[in-house]
């Protein structure tokens, strides 16, 4: 097996590698966070309702089929490991799916919302048989807290370039559309504003190319990649605990319930804000020259690719749990200030520098969550005898799901509430100040949620030190 042969120090190409399979992911996650909601209201038709409830109702499944993920792969054997043959196996499907998911079929209303819900179904249920396992991976691919630690900046680092190459494809998408002429169904002309009033058959040509990165990053990941920790699940004939008892040893693992909230915190935070910033740009803003909203996101994603450099330093300094609540209150502090903006030259700017700040921030807390993760299924390893790293690991991509679910449901529900009119040429001054809203201080309830959980969070540096030993002589 891979697991032995491997050198026993990770390499930096394995490092590499590992931050090829967010990079993978992130590039279809950016894309739903920030388009989906646009797309599913503007371009595939949906109602914003109805949107709305699509995305919050496919999470209660994605809440059984999370766990059920890491169940399968603490369980799974083969030559390549438990959970690094699932980047091989799940690759192709994940590319093809995301990519059907952005197209428009030619049919009545309650066929194409029946479809949105199929494949956005489908589309989390091969995220989850994919992501689940990889986010494990980083439980196995060393023992050394540190190393995780920076295994997790790699990752997050990798993640930020495939959102910024997400984004941009995206950004030159907008700029080539905007202010054509496009030709509407009913044969009325409609100058293009933004990636909202694109052709559905742009869209899915845009994501296509987005489909064909992610599946060769999958498979990059899975050759540069190996495990060495052995964390073998025995069966319970062998002495091993049953699903029940993993479940039970899960559910009173406290470390997890808060990391579980503050993961779902930093989502509501990322997709409301992310999800807001399309129609924050079309319709109050407008487009620049310069600043597109595509352009304005993929600012952002370098700066979070700086915030990365700062978390091995910082949280070795500080302390993990003491540097992500710090980032969570700095980035609740600077969105609420973009509330206050005047919609002037000077105001552009100010959210411009906005936007770099709390992403240099948000970069920061990124590596984090997965690295805290990890030493939660120590904890449980300690505690318990056995880690269950994958059923760990799958609550922080539920966290991912739901958090982003949540975020982009409220988003949607809020701009139903408020009047939101896609066909409207300037919306109503209620419509354009919860947009502002949806910009700044909601999203802002998110993170300081997030840091609420963090304050009981109990795995300190000194409480780790102590698990790692006795793992090391249990191991």
């Amino acid at each position: 097996m891979d697991i032995i042969t491997a050198p026993a120090k990770p390499t930096l190409k394995e490092k590499i590698g590992y931050g090829f399979g967010d990079m993978s992911s992130s590039m279809f996650w950016k894309i739903f966070s920030y388009y989906l909601p646009i797309f599913y209201s503007d371009v595939f038709g949906l109602k914003p309702q109805h949107a709305a409830f699509l995305l919050l109702i496919t999470k209660l499944y994605d809440a059984i089929s999370d766990p059920v993920m890491g169940i399968i792969a603490d369980r799974t054997r083969s030559r390549w490991g438990k959970y690094r043959p699932y980047l091989l196996w799940v690759a192709l499907p994940f590319s093809l799916i995301g990519l059907l998911s952005f197209y428009t079929p030619d049919a009545s209303y309650g066929l194409k919302h029946v479809y949105a819900y199929v494949m956005y179904i489908l589309m989390m249920t091969v995220y989850t048989a994919i992501n689940v396992p990889y986010g494990a991976m980083l439980g196995v691919v060393t023992p050394d807290s540190r190393e995780k630690s920076v295994f997790s900046s790699y990752r997050m680092f990798f993640a930020y370039i495939g959102s910024f190459i997400a984004m941009g494809i995206f950004g030159v998408f907008e700029k080539l559309i905007s202010g054509t002429v496009r030709v509407m169904p009913d044969g009325s002309e409609r100058v293009v504003r933004g990636v909202g009033d694109a052709a559905p058959g742009q869209w899915t040509l845009v994501v296509g190319i987005v489909s064909l990165c992610c599946f060769v990053l999958f498979l990059l990941c899975f050759l540069m990649t190996r495990e060495r920790v052995g964390t073998e699940h025995k069966a319970v004939s062998e002495g091993g605990s049953s699903i029940a008892e993993d479940l039970k040893a899960l559910g009173r693992n406290r470390p997890w319930w808060l990391l579980l909230g503050a993961g779902i915190g930093i989502l509501l935070f990322n997709s409301i804000r992310g999800g807001a910033a399309a129609y924050y740009f079309s319709n109050i803003l407008g487009t620049s020259v310069f600043l597109t909203c595509a352009v304005y996101l993929f600012i952002g994603e370098v700066a979070q690719m700086v915030g990365v450099l700062f978390t091995v330093p910082l949280s070795e300094r500080i302390g993990k749990k003491a540097t992500f609540i710090s980032v969570l209150l700095t980035v609740s502090v600077l969105s609420v200030a973009i509330f206050f903006l005047p919609e002037t030259p000077a105001g552009f700017w100010g959210l411009l520098v906005l936007q770099v700040l709390i992403c240099i921030a948000f970069g920061v807390q990124s590596p984090l969550l997965w690295s805290m993760f990890a030493d939660v299924a120590d904890y449980s390893e300690e505690k318990n005898g056995s880690a269950s790293t994958g059923l760990i690991f799958s609550s922080s991509s539920m966290a991912q799901k739901f958090g982003g679910a949540l975020g982009a449901f409220l988003l949607m529900q809020i701009l139903a509430i408020f009047a939101y009119d896609k066909d409207a040429a300037v919306q109503a001054p209620q419509t354009l100040a919860a947009i502002r809203g949806l910009m700044s201080y909601i999203p802002a309830i998110g993170a300081l949620l997030g840091a609420l959980c963090l304050l009981f969070y109990p795995l300190t540096e000194s409480r780790m030190a102590s698990i790692r030993e006795k793992l090391s002589a249990r191991r």
